[in-house]
């Protein structure tokens, strides 16, 4: 078998103020288990924990370290719901949307107790998530989504234009939905520690071993190869989400990965913290194009949006969310940028996260929209309920048929042309 080749953590500030990665071997030799969770992401890693502490025999494989791809490069956003509204997730799934709204508005709530019941150092912050409108059209859907909000016994609450200034330091929003249960993470140090968690509750976990083939066995299970092992197993998890190949057919198709890019500056001073985002939490703007962005542990201010379709590195290639902050606070101007970075999401074309069951013994879960912090832990869930013999239909997300978008080869000048066309209508106010 040839040998894997370990690429580096590309350099962020997460990366320089994480917990410590684990000093993880690569696969070698043959051995066994009852679960194989391939894609050591947030999905993953969750998955594993979820099913170790049912006492399952379970194994992961990572082609990298855990949380080395979007997983531990994120915004670090802990927001509660799907991408549609809950009106439209009810909808399209009746009784099942219902249970999908509760458990996706629950699910920042379920991630920080889990951090707290594991002690995972990852800089928790359940500050609230804001939900900011920047023209008067998408005010409309705000006030929409407040009114669904209180219609359904969800806690939050629906800011005005003055009340949104006096939250976030400037006068750029038109209001603001602020949800209590939403929050940050230092996204690498939560999935290191998710790692941790699950290591300690009896998983095994693989570092540098990318799963190459998959084989079907004559008398049942299957046969998974890395580059210097292999591992039989009765059952298969894939969570790869933004970084899938081809390992599972036409996996890799149903999925658009998107590039979304982070700029984070020095620390923040006093008088700096009283004007920018004072009242806490993480921000996403309403717009054609997402901006988001939150002040951290450190009090440095992190700004993030959509970045080109490869990878970035260092702070003077993000110059438009740098220039776009010091609009937003014009006493930023001058501050010293010392981060930039991005990675790959999974988007989907109905914007809902997608769970596969495409053989029976076969698990597959990715797509979070932006989402994927508090879903993806909310799906490791969902997967070990299923694999500990839970019916699909008491699942609280659907079951859905693996379906390749069409034109897939196409993706990229697609996602090219949808920034320019986005950025082009908030300019304009549309």
């Amino acid at each position: 078998m040839s040998a894997h080749t370990e690429k580096p953590l590309p350099p962020s500030l997460y990366a320089e103020t994480a917990i410590p990665p684990l000093n993880l071997p690569p696969l070698e030799g043959e051995t066994h288990a009852s679960v194989v969770v391939i894609g050591g992401g947030i999905t993953g890693l969750s998955s594993a924990l979820h099913l170790a502490e049912r006492g399952v025999n379970i194994l992961l494989l990572e082609a990298q370290q855990p949380g080395f791809g979007a997983s531990g490069r994120n915004g670090g956003q802990v927001n509660p719901g799907l991408k549609p509204d809950p009106k439209d997730v009810e909808g399209d799934f009746g009784d099942l949307g219902q249970r999908m709204v509760r458990f996706s508005y629950a699910a920042p709530e379920a991630l920080f107790r889990l951090v707290e019941r594991h002690q995972i150092r990852c800089e928790a912050q359940q500050g609230g998530t804001l939900r900011a409108a920047t023209t008067a059209k998408t005010l409309v859907g705000l006030e929409a989504l407040a009114a669904q909000y209180q219609a359904r016994g969800l806690t939050a609450a629906l800011l005005d234009r003055d009340a949104s200034a006096v939250a976030t330091g400037t006068n750029r929003y038109q209001g603001i939905l602020r949800d209590p249960t939403g929050g940050s993470v230092n996204p690498l140090g939560y999935s290191r520690g998710l790692a941790r968690a699950a290591i300690a509750a009896g998983a095994r976990i693989y570092a540098n071993s990318p799963a190459t083939k998959l084989a079907r066995q004559p008398g049942g299970g299957w046969l998974v190869s890395t580059p210097a092992g292999q591992v039989k197993a009765d059952r298969i998890v894939i969570g790869t989400n933004g970084y899938t190949g081809d390992l599972w057919p036409g996996l890799r198709q149903s999925i658009v990965p998107v590039w979304s890019g982070i700029t984070a500056t020095e620390p923040l001073s006093d008088a700096q913290l009283k004007q920018v985002m004072p009242g806490g939490g993480v921000l996403y703007e309403l717009g054609s194009i997402t901006v988001y962005y939150r002040v951290d542990a450190t009090n440095r201010l992190l700004m993030g949006g959509r970045s080109k379709l490869s990878e970035m590195r260092g702070p003077a290639v993000f110059g438009f969310l740098q220039t776009y902050a010091e609009k937003l606070w014009p006493s930023l101007r001058g501050i010293r940028w010392s981060h930039g970075w991005n990675g790959q999401l999974g988007m989907t074309s109905d914007h809902y996260p997608h769970l596969h069951e495409p053989e029976p013994d076969v698990l597959i879960a990715l797509g979070y929209n932006g989402r994927g912090v508090a879903m993806a832990t909310a799906m490791g869930g969902i997967i070990a309920r299923r694999i500990g013999g839970e019916p699909v239909d008491g699942l609280d997300m659907p079951m859905t048929d693996l379906k390749p978008i069409p034109f897939h080869a196409f993706w990229p000048l697609a996602v090219q042309g949808r920034l320019a066309w986005g950025r082009m209508k908030d300019s304009l106010g549309l």
